[in-house]
């Protein structure tokens, strides 16, 4: 993972300056710098409002007790794409783009989402005045005698 994560550093740049020369030779020096310009202002803009939107909706979410987890997929994937428009370069724009589309972010949090196991913890409790006298049973439990245990 780290040999694919390395080789993207080197050759993304590359593309992007590939894309400059192609994208100025087609329209020219100052419409390319213009719309590299453009796209970094778009995404300031992108990180400012839809960041606020969804915080208030992550905080409309938690308030009704639902869990957050796709307005905070949403957030980080705006956030994401709000970061690629204000790099320089037409590759990251068209991926931040694509990004900032409902159906694409759905995609994406549909594929992780089939990844993740959420796995709740009803039999836990925090000490031995809440019920269950504090005891946790289980395979990866090491049950300490009263002369082992210190307390901090």
């Amino acid at each position: 993972m780290l040999r694919f994560f390395a080789l993207g550093l080197l050759v993304l740049p590359i593309v992007e300056i590939a894309l400059f020369i192609k994208v100025g030779q087609a329209i020219g020096l100052w419409p390319t710098l213009a719309l590299v310009i453009a796209a970094g202002l778009a995404g300031i803009l992108v990180l400012r409002m839809q960041g606020l939107q969804i915080l208030n909706q992550m905080r409309s979410n938690v308030s009704a007790g639902r869990l957050p987890a796709r307005s905070l997929a949403d957030t980080m994937m705006i956030g994401l794409a709000a970061m690629l428009l204000i790099l320089p370069g037409f590759l990251s724009d068209t991926v931040a783009l694509a990004l900032l589309l409902p159906p694409v972010r759905g995609l994406i949090y549909d594929a992780l989402a089939r990844r993740v196991t959420v796995v709740g913890s009803t039999g836990f409790s925090r000490g031995p005045s809440e019920g269950g006298g504090g005891r946790v049973d289980g395979p990866d439990v090491i049950e300490l005698d009263d002369d082992h245990y210190r307390p901090q």
